[in-house]
C-alpha cells in the first residue's frame, strides 16, 4: 500500500519538476478558478491531517494546514511532498488495522467514524488521484504535457484508446 501510494505522489513532484511558479498558481481556468498548486495543497493537506492525528489516534480533517507557500511555489509544494513521502516511509511498520477517528464535515454537519488505518490511507490515496484528475484538466487547459500517461488516472478506470 505504501509504495502505491508514494509512487503516486511521486507523479506530483515530476510534475512540479516541470512548471513553473506562475503555471502551478494560475487560477484562470474555469469553471472552477482552482490551481494546480491549490490542489497539491489540498491532496497534501489529507496525508498530513492523518499523520498529525495518528499518535492520538485521532485524525481530523477538517484541520487542515492549508500552507498558502505550498500552494503558490512549486519549490515549497515539492518541500510539501517530500514531507509526506518521508512520514509515509514511518508507517512501513505500523499495524495498518489499528482503529482510528477520523473526523470530518460532509456537508450537513462534522461526523466522526472509526476506520481503520489502512481504509484511512486509501482514502487519502483515492482522494489524490481524483484531484491529480482534476489537475490534468488545468494543465491540459495551460497546454502543459502530463507527467506520465497514467498521472490522475485510477487503476480500476477502463480507459477509451485514442484514435492515432
Amino acid at each position: 500500500m505504501i509504495e502505491a501510494i508514494e509512487k503516486n505522489l511521486r507523479r506530483g513532484i515530476q510534475l512540479l519538476n516541470c512548471i513553473s511558479d506562475n503555471e502551478y498558481s494560475n487560477t484562470t481556468i474555469a469553471p472552477y478558478y482552482s490551481s494546480i498548486g491549490g490542489h497539491m495543497r489540498h491532496i497534501l493537506d489529507v496525508f498530513d491531517c492523518v499523520f498529525e492525528g495518528l499518535e492520538a489516534k485521532d485524525i481530523n480533517l477538517i484541520k487542515r494546514k492549508r500552507n498558502e507557500l505550498a500552494e503558490n511555489y512549486t519549490k515549497n509544494g515539492i518541500e510539501y511532498f517530500e514531507i509526506i513521502l518521508a512520514n509515509l516511509q514511518t508507517l512501513k511498520t505500523q499495524d495498518f488495522n489499528i482503529i482510528v477517528k477520523v473526523t470530518d464535515d460532509l456537508g450537513l454537519g462534522i461526523i466522526t467514524a472509526n476506520y481503520t488505518l489502512s481504509a484511512i490511507l486509501i482514502q487519502a490515496h483515492s482522494h489524490a488521484i481524483h484531484h491529480f484528475a482534476s489537475v490534468g484538466y488545468v494543465i491540459s487547459q495551460l497546454g502543459i504535457q502530463l507527467p506520465d500517461e497514467d498521472f490522475g488516472f485510477n487503476p480500476t478506470t477502463p480507459r477509451v484508446k485514442s484514435a492515432t
